[in-house]
């Protein structure tokens, strides 16, 4: 398996993955992910910007997709009841729409995809990698906890949504 950036070509197989995650969550009676959004045109914008990645098998088939940017963050400005670790005018990178397609969960992707972003990172020299989700999203603040992410306080989305902010500093 490796990760690559997507391609438009990927957006179909993208899509199916973002739809799975979208039943996952409400099926858990997660409200994320429920108001159309990600959708085609976010993924495509994210294409152009070369922010999105996919992890391919052997075989191409396109297993897993994230969002990752070296841009800030508008909404991570103003964190409520706590702090960034690494002051917010430092460069950091960004974790969005992170899905693992149905039938390759539990196989370890998403921590795959978090150890590729670390080391790219590290390539980089940028110690801070930053990354929100839904309060009731407890499977991935599980994962972020595990890989060793601090939580930080609360953040707000452009669409008014509370999300739990953290973070962990790359060395």
């Amino acid at each position: 398996m490796k990760i690559r950036l997507s391609n438009i070509e990927d957006i179909p197989a993208i899509m199916t993955i973002i739809d799975d995650a979208r039943e996952l969550l409400a099926s858990l009676h997660i409200d994320q992910w429920q108001n159309g959004y990600p959708n085609a045109a976010q993924v495509e914008n994210d294409i152009k910007n070369n922010e999105s990645y996919v992890v391919v098998n052997d075989d191409n088939i396109v297993m897993a997709t994230s969002m990752f940017t070296f841009k800030k963050e508008p909404t991570y400005k103003e964190v409520i009841d706590g702090n960034w670790l690494v002051d917010e005018d430092k460069v950091y990178g960004v974790i969005h729409r992170m899905a693992i397609k149905k039938e390759f969960r539990k196989l370890g992707l998403a921590t795959f995809l978090f150890s590729e972003f670390h080391q790219t990172l590290k390539d980089k020299n940028i110690q801070s990698l930053k990354i929100d989700t839904h309060e009731d999203n407890l499977g991935m603040q599980s994962l972020i906890k595990k890989l060793g992410y601090t939580y930080c306080g609360v953040i707000y989305t452009n669409y008014n949504a509370k999300r739990l902010a953290f973070e962990k500093v790359i060395l």
